[in-house]
């Protein structure tokens, strides 16, 4: 696809899982977990994969590990620690921000298995600052970014967040037919729904 090179993607997975009861990273959907179907959806549009560990971080990087040797992609996949995991979710933004070397790029939380990559193909093409995927008018994830909000994120307070830096900055909508941009997995009733959705016919 044209413009590959200049993408990358962050997946965000350092958090407790601690409403889900389990750990959803690895929590398996068919033969793969759900941090590998997040990652898989990358394939073949971003160069490069960064994955923010936190809690459990040994356990992503034998599922990294493991999801190279099962299932080779064609793209670096890169598994970076963030040790203020505890702070809260924008102390890993801003950790993987700190690998991103690409003119655009996407974010998304590693528990958003359900995202079509078609979507993510469509947001890839989208010009924009801040492009945001929405079903039904509701925005999800990934988002895409350009390199000056990553500029931005990184001269950001660790009390910061990623709506405050958003504010800043003209949002672009682009309305997709993919309920998995609004699909997240936080509790044990979510994950048995995927469970569900994904053996879905």
């Amino acid at each position: 696809m044209k413009g590959v090179r200049s993408l990358e993607a962050i997946i965000l997975a350092a958090g407790y899982s601690s409403r889900a009861q389990e750990y959803k990273m690895t929590f398996k959907l068919g033969t793969m977990t759900v941090l590998e179907h997040t990652v898989s959806k990358f394939e073949g549009l971003c160069h490069k994969v960064i994955i923010v560990s936190g809690f459990q971080s040994e356990r992503i990087r034998q599922a990294v590990t493991e999801m190279q040797q099962s299932n080779p992609y064609n793209m670096e996949i890169v598994c970076v620690f963030n040790p203020s995991f505890d702070q809260g979710m924008f102390s890993s933004v801003q950790r993987g921000c700190r690998e991103v070397g690409a003119s655009s790029f996407f974010i998304t939380p590693g528990d958003c298995p359900f995202v079509k990559k078609q979507t993510i193909r469509n947001l890839a093409r989208e010009k924009g600052k801040v492009v945001i995927p929405s079903f039904q008018w509701k925005g999800g994830h990934p988002i895409k970014l350009a390199g000056e909000v990553k500029d931005r994120i990184l001269e950001a307070h660790t009390n910061s967040n990623l709506r405050e830096i958003l504010q800043g900055y003209e949002k672009k909508y682009l309305n997709v037919e993919d309920l998995g941009v609004l699909m997240d997995l936080d509790t044990p009733e979510d994950l048995q729904k995927a469970l569900v959705y994904y053996n879905e016919p």
